[in-house]
């Protein structure tokens, strides 16, 4: 198939098909298919080759997608591949689960629909998988330096593959009892199939990184010891402290937090054994969401699954536009009104909502009261919320989840043995090579950041390892 520039005007752009809402609400196997060989290079052809490709300033990891998507169509799948993760470790990941940035900066997307380059992307991870382009590829020399790197998401994995393959010898601690942090454990199966976490970890053990799960650094191994024993660390521990809704009422059973929830679940699906006076389960009941995000939108997904009565997501925030305003123009990843594949299964979506108080029955959650909310700019330019007078309501409710996002790291433990620094926002100081405050222990990921994205903790624990990387070599 010979590549024509002007395939963005004639074809139309095709996304993967999805499993029918009746079939796969019955099961939590992906529900994204792939596209057949042929259709998925007219996908790559409608790619314009920019001399200036913005798609490639948007991506956090700076994909390279004119020259990766042109190999699509040459039918040159493992140089695509070797382009593509030169700069992402994980495409198999983040075609499953990012975003898109990168579709916002396509130019193709200013006036039509945006080249399907997440989409293309994982096509060619899993024909990578499949005809053996990705494989071991172990380092020919070891540099006889040591690094811990704590926590085994995407920001620690990351930053432990470079590492590894740059010769130095790393050993990854998970606190959990297996490696991925919140791709194994925040991301339901139906987004991710954890065997996809797996088939790479598997490679990563054959390039001979050591894995240690079910260690709780901090508290089974503290900071000093690891200090002790390695030449570097780097914290990538993620931002587990969650955002609490102290309001009246929250002290009454079957309010929990998302990650708890949907952490269960997957535990669940990996035949782990949950006692029965521990499991939360969604079946037959009247369930509220709290938080208008993707990790709302998860919870959403999977109560409907489990065969929730009725599903209701309260977002704060004002319903976001539904084209690009213009305090958001291209190339920038515009704040859009989004229908989610979870929303598609069955959701009342309710916006500008604060949440009151929780009430109950013999210590029970039964509902919650609300009010509705509206947003207008002060005198300095910075929007205020006020209540509406006499728009309050009652929602029914036997299970409420609290996806309203996370504040910071966990601050107990490993970062206070360590004694590193703390930004304004509760995050892990770091220079401009990431190391933090204390000399040889580094950190990346949302334990520096905030809470973000996938593709940005696989940036950031790329970068990290290159200041690891360098702090090293100085010791030598």
């Amino acid at each position: 198939m010979q590549s024509d520039k002007y395939n963005f005007l004639t074809v139309d752009r095709v996304e993967n098909p999805k499993r029918a809402v009746n079939v796969r609400l019955h099961d939590f196997y992906e529900f994204e298919e792939m596209l057949p060989e042929k259709e998925r290079k007219l996908q790559a052809s409608r790619c314009m080759e920019c001399g200036v490709p913005f798609c490639h300033w948007a991506c956090p990891v700076d994909n390279i997608m004119p020259e990766w998507q042109a190999k699509i169509v040459e039918d040159d799948w493992q140089a695509a591949y070797d382009n593509l993760s030169s700069t992402n470790n994980f495409p198999e990941i983040t075609g499953r689960v990012c975003p898109a940035p990168c579709e916002s900066g396509c130019v193709a997307a200013i006036n039509d629909p945006a080249v399907t380059i997440k989409q293309n992307e994982l096509a060619v991870a899993e024909r990578a998988f499949a005809a053996g382009y990705a494989r071991p590829r172990p380092p020919r020399v070891r540099t006889g330096k040591t690094v811990a790197v704590v926590g085994s998401g995407p920001a620690g994995l990351a930053c432990a593959d470079l590492l590894n393959k740059a010769g130095h010898s790393v050993t990854l601690f998970e606190a959990d009892e297996e490696v991925g942090g919140l791709l194994r454990y925040g991301i339901p199966d139906f987004k991710l199939d954890k065997r996809v976490i797996d088939r790479r970890v598997n490679i990563l053990l054959e390039e001979g990184l050591t894995i240690k799960t079910g260690v709780k650094v901090g508290v089974d191994v503290e900071g000093g010891a690891l200090q002790a024993d390695f030449d570097a660390i780097c914290i990538a521990i993620g931002a587990r402290k969650p955002r609490d809704l102290p309001i009246e009422g929250r002290e009454l059973d079957g309010i929990h937090f998302a990650l708890d929830y949907l952490g269960q679940q997957n535990r669940v699906n990996a035949r782990v054994e949950v006692p029965p006076g521990e499991r939360i389960s969604a079946e037959g009941k009247h369930v509220i969401v709290i938080g208008g995000g993707d990790t709302g939108s998860d919870c959403i997904g999977t109560a409907n699954r489990q065969g929730a009565k009725s599903v209701t997501q309260l977002e704060i925030l004002p319903q976001p536009p539904t084209i690009r305003p213009p305090s958001e123009p291209w190339p920038t990843w515009p704040k859009l009104y989004k229908i989610s594949d979870s929303h598609q299964e069955g959701c009342e979506r309710m916006f500008s909502v604060a949440t009151q108080r929780f009430y109950g029955e013999q210590d029970r959650v039964k509902g919650l009261s609300g009010v509705q909310v509206a947003w207008e700019k002060d005198e300095n330019g910075r929007y205020q919320m006020h209540e509406i007078p006499l728009s309050g309501f009652d929602l029914e409710a036997e299970l409420v989840l609290l996806a309203m996002g996370f504040v910071h790291a966990m601050h107990d433990g490993l970062v206070e043995q360590l004694g590193v620094d703390l930004d304004g926002r509760g995050n892990i100081a770091i220079d401009e090579h990431y190391m933090t405050s204390v000399d040889g222990v580094f950190a990346s990921g949302d334990a520096r950041r905030g809470a973000s994205l996938v593709v940005w903790a696989i940036r950031d624990g790329r970068d990290a390892a290159k200041g690891i990387d360098r702090y090293l070599r100085s010791l030598m």
